[in-house]
């Protein structure tokens, strides 16, 4: 038993980062944590491991189609399963040894082992209670499935049997058209797959920008991908080595079926509490079965919520910056996170990237706003790098010139994204942004583009 200033409970992104900052701070801290590596889902089993597999495919992908064309000839490539398995699993070692080392710099505790608390002010690891001023939940998320689709990790699997599979599937159905499930898509369509995505409404991405979702679909059309849309998954029969996915069209409500070899279940994500006793404690829940905070504070004094176990994205930065956040609020800081600039990432090739409002969005609001938009057929560097499809979108007040949302779809969109993110957390507008020297060539020159879009016109379009 030990006592503490914090006792965080998860070690994921959240978790671990508000651990840190808790410790900065000069808070006694401790971080609950039952995997045997920290980093949670993000680093284990989801973000990490998931760009990895990407990267190597995306490689692959520039050396069988891009490669001849810059003079670069040779035997063509072919894919070592194993090995890039052993690549992706390298990158996660690295990724958690060094939360490890960063817990150990900052003298935060890994208390190893699943947390529950008993009480306001306990924590119960194992069969030790340990006792503290203040209680983080950051315990995540977890995949969820639909009615009739039984998971095994094996024919049927999450996003966490998709990145382990012993081989390459001839034939994969993914079910739902969100970020992880066209991720993992995107990644065995160019490892060999033929791969179908079934997808219950009748747009891919659901909130993003209907012109960046329309374009990014054709996308991966080109890329082999294959889309049912508006179909709603009735049930998977599945073997030791098939599965039948069934599903019934909604508008006609003709009936289908699909032969596949693995079935990829993405259809979202959901809290992860079980166990915790929260209820016996006297948390509060939504209806949506997510832990009611204000400014991540519990309806419990001394209990907090953060990460994808309260309402909002579930993403890992988002969990990042409450995790700082609480932990300033609880050494008697100003904590704050500005929800209304938070970026999206889908790190396909091309990438796609949104931050702000959809153009939908401000319709449905009766905003007048005016659209700048630039192809990145227009940007050299693009050009050069076989990466010219797509485009940057900047939405802003017709009025005051304010930019309230970006859509990216193209080379390093995910990084771009960051330099429109900077620009609105200060209230800035299309102009201050298009004034904005940029050098080249770079992708980014198409970002000012389509700031001058917004005004008199871009340059090269």
């Amino acid at each position: 038993m030990a006592d503490y200033d914090v006792i965080i409970i998860g070690g994921g992104p959240g978790g671990y980062v508000c651990a840190i900052r808790c410790a900065q701070l000069g808070l006694k801290t401790a971080c609950v944590e039952g995997r045997e590596t920290l980093g949670g889902t993000c680093l284990n089993v989801g973000c990490i491991p998931s760009k990895a597999l990407l990267h190597a495919s995306h490689s692959l992908h520039e050396a069988q189609h891009n490669f001849a064309k810059m003079g670069l000839k040779g035997k063509t490539q072919s894919v070592d399963w194993k090995q890039m398995l052993a690549y992706k699993d390298d990158v996660i070692g690295q990724n958690t040894k060094g939360i490890e080392f960063l817990f150990k710099k900052n003298k935060v505790d890994w208390l190893k082992g699943w947390g529950s608390i008993p009480a306001a002010g306990q924590v119960q690891v194992g069969d030790e209670v340990h006792t503290a001023k203040n209680i983080v939940i950051a315990s995540g998320s977890e995949p969820s499935s639909l009615p009739g689709v039984e998971v095994d990790e094996k024919v049927v699997v999450t996003s966490t049997g998709a990145l382990s599979l012993p081989k390459i599937p001839k034939k994969m159905v993914v079910i739902g058209a969100g970020v992880i499930g066209l991720e993992m898509g995107s990644v065995y369509a160019r490892l060999g797959s033929e791969v179908t995505v079934v997808e219950f409404l009748d747009a891919v991405t659901p909130g993003m920008d209907g012109d960046l979702a329309k374009t990014f679909q054709r996308a991966l059309k080109k890329q082999g991908l294959t889309f049912v849309m508006g179909a709603a998954v009735q049930k998977v029969d599945a073997t030791k080595t098939k599965a039948k996915v069934h599903y019934k069209l909604r508008k006609s409500d003709a009936e289908d079926m699909i032969d596949a070899d693995v079935v990829l279940v993405a259809t979202g994500r959901r809290p992860f509490v079980d166990g915790l006793g929260l209820e016996a404690v006297g948390v509060a829940m939504t209806d949506r079965g997510q832990i009611a905070t204000d400014h991540w504070k519990t309806s419990v004094p001394g209990i907090w919520a953060i990460g994808d176990v309260i309402e909002g994205p579930m993403l890992a930065h988002k969990a990042e910056d409450e995790g700082m956040a609480a932990a300033e609020s609880i050494a008697g800081q100003a904590g704050h996170v500005n929800y209304d600039v938070i970026p999206g990432v889908i790190y396909t090739a091309p990438e796609v990237a949104s931050v702000g409002q959809t153009e939908e969005q401000l319709k449905a609001e009766g905003r007048a706003y005016k659209v700048g938009k630039f192809s990145f057929m227009g940007n050299g560097r693009a050009k050069a790098v076989f990466q010219g499809e797509g485009f940057v979108k900047i939405l802003a007040d017709k009025a005051t010139d304010r930019v309230l949302g970006v859509h990216i779809m193209g080379p390093a969109a995910g990084e771009l994204i960051h330099e429109a993110c900077v620009l609105m957390e200060f209230g800035g507008s299309a102009e201050d942004l298009a004034r904005t020297c940029h050098a080249h060539p770079t992708f980014s020159e198409a970002v000012r583009e389509a700031a001058l879009a917004c005004g008199d016109g871009p340059i090269h379009s």
